[in-house]
């Protein structure tokens, strides 16, 4: 039987009126992980699980859309996960993959690095940074990967990564891996052969990533799919597992959990298009932009008409809040909107033109903790 997504992803009445989960940004955060395994202080941090103290060698894998949240409700169908030594750490703001990985690779906050969302504004462009693409249209010679994150990725170490082999030459890729050593895998089963062949080449530290878990909440939501994948890859994680040299410690990660949305599109009132020159961001993390002189006017509409159901918060108060870290580059800011609609209930804000193959079911981007918390986890050989 199934999970029931009603049963632990949805139904929390807190969902709508609990204050936004910021991320600990200097703390237990994404952001912190790599420059602690690639060059670790005397003493790790007291979040880190204590496996990962003193290992010859690192496998970090990064499980795309495994939330803490949903892995904890399903520990019977992840026993090798369930049993790993770890908990949660926050991942970003905004909770979605083009932001969360890059913090990841680059040690760096949104703020820092400037990949701050899914969609993001670039020259009055809406840049797709999964795609790198505009309006369709490939754009890696009319918007520079480099030129958006300049920042190196794994602190200017050059690691072995283990990804599939048809990101290579992605632009999203070349922004937040640019300078690693590629090592492509076709399918999951070979994944494993290459992550075990580089540790026994003596390699220090390998990077691996699956996006499996992401795709299948996306498509199918968090019911009987979503159990089977997340099954699958407990066992695919036991496989890398017993890959491991002796004393070498396999770290698990990811960059956002998932919230069950379904049906539950929220389409933007009339008041508040009226002020909007155009929409970024994602569903559960919607940025509008505002017509010139209508910052105000878009504010205070957008509050007013959906403000039950989403944060509604200017670029201003978001940024000396600490959303995107303590530090927001000049060139992070341009690429905000004016005013952001952040989802409390499990809710999605309607763009025309933010579409995609198929329709979303589970959805993320937003600050509630089925979003915002992950596993950090470890098991040494």
């Amino acid at each position: 039987m199934g999970h029931d997504p009603l049963g632990d992803d949805r139904s929390d009445p807190e969902l709508s009126h609990a204050d936004p989960m910021l991320p600990d940004y200097g703390g237990a955060c994404v952001n912190n992980v790599v420059p602690a395994l690639l060059e670790p202080p005397e003493s790790l941090p007291s979040w880190f699980p204590a496996a990962m103290a003193g290992a010859d060698q690192v496998l970090f894998l990064v499980l795309d859309g495994l939330g803490w949240d949903q892995l904890q409700a399903r520990r019977s169908i992840a026993p090798t996960l369930a049993s790993m030594s770890g908990g949660a750490i926050s991942t970003v703001a905004p909770s979605t993959t083009g932001t969360a990985m890059t913090s990841i690779t680059t040690g760096l906050t949104p703020g820092e690095h400037g990949v701050v969302g899914y969609r993001i504004g670039v020259d009055g462009q809406v840049l797709n940074v999964l795609r790198w693409a505009v309006a369709g249209r490939d754009a890696r010679a009319s918007i520079p990967p480099d030129k958006v994150q300049p920042n190196p990725a794994f602190l200017g170490h050059r690691p072995a990564i283990v990804t599939r082999a048809d990101f290579r030459t992605s632009g999203f890729t070349a922004a937040h891996l640019d300078g690693v050593r590629f090592n492509g895998y076709r399918v999951s089963s070979t994944m494993v052969v290459e992550a075990g062949r580089l540790l026994r080449a003596g390699e220090p530290f390998v990077y691996a990533y699956y996006e499996g878990i992401d795709k299948v909440a996306h498509e199918y939501g968090l019911a009987e799919h979503y159990d089977a994948e997340l099954g699958y890859v407990d066992r695919l994680v036991g496989d890398i597992a017993a890959a491991l040299p002796r004393d070498a410690v396999l770290v698990v990660t990811s960059d956002h959990g998932q919230l069950h949305v379904g049906d539950n599109i929220v389409h933007l009132h009339r008041d508040v298009l009226d002020q909007v020159s155009f929409q970024s961001g994602e569903g559960r993390f919607r940025w509008l932009h505002a017509r010139p002189g209508r910052i105000g006017p878009l504010l205070d509409a957008t509050q007013s008409h959906h403000g039950d159901c989403a944060w509604v918060l200017s670029q201003e108060q978001m940024i000396a809040e600490g959303w995107f870290g303590p530090v927001v580059t000049d060139a992070a800011r341009s690429r905000l909107g004016d005013v952001a609609l952040v989802a409390r209930g499990s809710v999605s804000f309607d763009d025309p033109d933010d579409s995609g193959p198929f329709k979303l079911i589970s959805r993320h981007g937003s600050l509630t903790s089925a979003e915002m918390l992950v596993p950090l986890l470890a098991h040494r050989a």
